[in-house]
């Protein structure tokens, strides 16, 4: 007996999500706030309102096919529920919340399965099994057109409504993550909603994708282009089955230095004909019964979610981070934190809330940044370095990330983790050597090279870097007593030595 799956969400696509169900003897309920809407779709199979879809023991999953607002939200309350979960696209309209939901799944062992529907294309999976059989020889450039007329939406744009079937297939194809993601928009119809967009993906080794999207257009269209070394190939989703995919054994050869190119006749790809929705639904009841790790998972959704946020963020740049700055899509910003022009945020890297990032500052890939912290002009924050909240970085300071290098030996794998604690600075032109850490408070002079641990609230200068003094939290050298306690000559705060090199704040 297949899984019982209820359907939240009857409009026109929740319609077909419950035919396809009720085709596999899959449909126990139906729910929407639209009572007209659920008994058009019922099928036959009880109408209920989504609490006593989530209380009811006997249903196994749900499928969410409400506004992407309301994505994130039932999700979360159906995982809570012990129920396994299909949501339609995008999994959440924000990257958070999608976290939330990958691990709320993970802990409640649930299947979390994401309605990237062009995945289970027959027609996608035979171009993809083209590529891993090398075919079309090294990946150069994928291009991916969905146009149409109508389906406009107002709370979300052309990119959140279209792109995700063709992000979530060009990374299936790519097989990695892009480094870099832009977008360019053109809003007609409402100036604060997109109706066109332009969206270009980076990959590490020189890959290079653009989507086109657009239900501005008059006629459909739904096609998605690989050009490769040894090769070409089209998925038109508007062609007959038989020639829905096309190999095109076209070469750019190159003759005396100049590319030219050589066509070849177009050779259809036999595919099986299927419903993709069908075939979505059907792997969605088979992961539930087999406990296997759906083909488009929570990973894989929030991957996709993590390229629509870059794409938004380039469309929309946010107030404060100069156009000139790159963010990989992985990397976060906080609320308030403001970065100059020509700085990169590599893959992974986090930047915290209300900091100030100078030009010209590369953080990551993997490097870390608390909160009110200010890195100032040219300084590297590589693979490896934490700042704490409120550390000061002065211009031009440099960390490093490996102790021996050579340019001909590959030492990532001996990267060592540096940390600079809590309200700490490290003036400007000083050197801060991988494997340390900066004890909270502490003041590096300009120019200093750093060996080894500094402790809190020691001033240190010189090569290498050694104590000369002890300050504040104001950061202002200390006055010593003749009692033996240290004073803060702008704060009045007195401070003792409780043990050798170890200053205590007295209460």
């Amino acid at each position: 007996m297949p899984p019982r799956v209820a359907l939240i969400g009857c409009g026109a696509w929740g319609r077909n999500i419950a035919r396809n169900l009720a085709a596999a003897g899959a449909l126990a309920a139906v729910s929407d706030l639209d009572a007209e809407a659920a008994s058009a779709a019922a099928r036959g199979a009880p109408v209920c309102d989504t609490a006593a879809v989530l209380a009811d023991p006997l249903i196994d999953a749900v499928a969410i096919a409400t506004p992407a607002a309301t994505h994130a939200t039932l999700a979360a309350a159906a995982l809570a529920a012990g129920k396994h979960v299909f949501v339609e696209k995008p999994l959440a309209l924000d990257v958070t919340e999608a976290e939330r939901l990958v691990a709320q799944a993970a802990a409640a062992r649930r299947v979390l399965m994401v309605g990237h529907l062009m995945r289970h294309h027959p027609a996608f999976a035979a171009l993809l099994a083209l590529v891993r059989d090398g075919r079309l020889g090294p990946l150069s450039y994928i291009h991916a057109r969905r146009l149409d007329l109508g389906r406009i939406r107002r709370e979300e744009d052309i990119l959140w409504s279209f792109a995700p079937h063709d992000i979530s297939m060009i990374l299936a194809l790519a097989g990695t993550f892009p480094e870099r993601v832009t977008a360019q928009g053109v809003a007609v119809l409402n100036p604060a909603v997109a109706d066109v967009t332009t969206t270009q993906l980076a990959f590490p080794g020189g890959l290079r994708a653009e989507i086109h999207v657009s239900w501005l257009n008059p006629v459909k269209e739904q096609r998605l282009v690989v050009v490769g070394a040894g090769g070409m190939a089209v998925l038109d989703d508007g062609a007959p089955w038989e020639r829905k995919l096309v190999l095109y054994p076209h070469r750019i050869a190159w003759q005396g230095g100049v590319p030219v190119a050589e066509p070849a006749s177009g050779e259809p790809v036999p595919v099986v004909p299927a419903e993709p929705l069908q075939v979505e639904l059907r792997h969605f009841l088979d992961c539930i019964a087999t406990g296997a790790t759906p083909l488009t998972d929570g990973a894989e959704g929030l991957a996709v979610l993590r390229v629509l946020a870059a794409a938004s963020a380039s469309l929309r740049p946010r107030e404060g981070i100069h156009p000139s700055v790159e963010i990989a899509p992985d990397a976060t910003v906080g609320a308030g934190t403001r970065i100059w022009h020509y700085s990169r945020v590599l893959a992974g890297s986090r930047i915290g809330a209300d900091c100030r990032i100078g030009q010209n500052v590369v953080i990551g890939p993997r490097a870390t940044v608390g909160d009110r912290c200010k890195v100032q002009n040219t300084v590297s924050l590589y693979e490896g370095v934490t700042l704490e909240d409120e550390v000061f970085v002065g211009p031009s300071a440099v960390f490093t990330n490996v102790r021996t290098p050579r340019a001909a030996i590959d030492r990532r794998a001996e990267f060592a983790p540096t940390l600079v604690r809590r309200g700490a600075t490290i003036g400007a032109n000083a050197t801060v050597l991988c494997g340390v850490t900066i004890g909270a408070w502490a003041f590096v002079a300009a120019g200093a090279v750093v060996t080894r641990d500094v402790a809190p609230f020691a001033l240190v200068a010189g090569n290498p870097a050694a104590r000369i003094g002890w300050v504040g939290h104001a950061g202002e050298r200390l006055v010593s007593a003749p009692s033996g306690t240290y004073t803060c000559p702008r704060t009045g705060r007195r401070y003792v030595e409780s043990a050798p090199e170890t200053l205590t704040e007295i209460a």
